[in-house]
């Protein structure tokens, strides 16, 4: 198996338009959540949302193709290009419909998902369709919605035409997406990948299906505190919206190219609960199957890992479940992990989650440092593993784990370690 390393970090959330502004906020603890200004929310239960405010998508990515996609594959065109030039390649040539970056394009794979993808951009062509007519419907309204055309766009933009897969397991698809990337590199399909999530969900329907599950905080008086991860006082999660994407790269290819490496990807693995549709499997079974699998594809101990990036959802049974499953995971080891959850400052990303906390694992690795849990106040004896409550921590991590879990049971873990 080859060696797969991260070269490039991409990232738009409630905190931020770029990696810079998100790892600040998230490392000070600032809150990304607000009050709904998309659209009227009057009456609602939840006014509250991770919006993405000020994005101009037609100065984003063109107003051509600005007109031509959804807001989650604008985001996630926004991050991608964020991600490889940070990575050091030249996107000049490729945006101006030359057939790739490099001779070797076909070893170029994009894996850049969504859990729910265009659903807005339904929502609206129904109200037209149904208030209009057909000829109201726009030619380019499936484009804008398939969940796919994330990857699909991203790889026209490059002339990427190696492998590409886009998997919709809610809000474990970037985990998903940048492990079925990492398999790729690792068993020698591709050299580079470009890998994560996109999303943009946030709108009366998105809002009111979450809600009426009582999924979703309903602290509208205090918007940036209301995400809360592993709180007692939590009350549900702060539905965000945004994208998260890393350029991973056979080690022996970023070396050739002199490139620089934030860290190492080692381990992938997933699991089913086969429990709920919603609710985590008493204890977190799956998760722990799910943990332990990706450690035994890492090659490692749990004792060799220094920090998890929970799933931490601020919900109260997905933060209690989780600690029980790492409880389980690591044995004694479990009280010497720092753990956190950086949903408190980013809200929840659903599809974009595992891919903007990919990043955000990556320059801790790389920096030293563990992001703080935000938000949190108040003690809960179910959650009761070290959070790492309000404030980072200076501290070589070594080696790092992220949670992904959705809907439906499913479960994807990465592990990564310091370069």
């Amino acid at each position: 198996p080859r060696r797969v390393v991260v070269t490039g970090l991409g990232a738009i959330s409630p905190c931020g338009h770029d990696v810079p502004s998100n790892f600040e906020s998230v490392i000070e603890g600032r809150s990304g959540i607000g009050p709904l200004t998309r659209f009227d929310a009057t009456g609602y239960a939840t006014r509250i949302a991770g919006e993405v405010r000020d994005f101009d998508a037609g100065a984003a990515v063109g107003k051509k193709l600005a007109r031509r996609t959804g807001r989650f594959m604008q985001m996630g065109i926004v991050a991608a290009d964020e991600a490889m030039r940070d990575a050091g390649f030249d996107l000049e040539g490729a945006l101006d419909g030359s057939p790739g970056l490099w001779p070797e394009s076909e070893r170029f794979g994009v894996f850049v998902g969504s859990g729910i993808g265009g659903f807005p951009e339904i929502v609206e062509a129904a109200v037209d369709l149904n208030e209009r007519g057909p000829r109201a419907v726009s030619p380019f309204f499936i484009p804008t919605a398939l969940a796919n055309l994330a990857t699909g766009q991203i790889a026209i933009r490059y002339g990427a035409r190696g492998p590409s897969l886009v998997v919709v397991t809610a809000c474990a698809v970037g985990n998903h997406s940048i492990g079925e990337g990492f398999r790729s590199i690792r068993d020698g399909d591709a050299d580079v990948v470009v890998a994560g999530g996109a999303e943009a969900a946030i709108g009366p329907l998105g809002i009111t299906g979450f809600m009426n599950m009582k999924a979703l905080s309903s602290r509208n008086d205090d918007p940036s505190t209301a995400s809360r991860p592993f709180d007692k006082d939590r009350d549900g999660f702060v539905m965000s919206e945004g994208s998260g994407v890393v350029v991973l790269e056979d080690y022996e290819h970023a070396k050739a190219r002199d490139a620089r490496i934030y860290c190492e990807l080692v381990g992938y693995a997933m699991t089913t609960d086969a429990h709920h549709i919603t609710a985590p499997s008493p204890g977190g079974e799956g998760a722990v199957r799910c943990m332990r699998a990706a450690l035994r594809s890492a090659g490692m101990n749990p004792e060799d890992v220094g920090y998890i990036n929970a799933h931490g959802t601020s919900t109260p049974a997905n933060d209690s479940t989780e600690t029980q499953a790492i409880r389980t995971a690591f044995g004694a080891h479990a009280d010497k992990l720092a753990v956190s959850s950086t949903k408190g400052a980013t809200g929840h990303l659903l599809g974009a989650a595992g891919g903007i906390e990919a990043v955000l694992v990556s320059l801790a690795l790389h920096r030293g440092v563990i992001p703080p849990t935000a938000n949190h106040h108040t003690a809960d004896p179910e959650c009761d593993l070290d959070i790492v409550p309000n404030t980072a921590r200076e501290q070589r991590i070594g080696v790092a784990m992220s949670n992904g879990f959705g809907f439906g049971g499913t479960n994807a873990v990465l592990v990564f370690k310091e370069a």
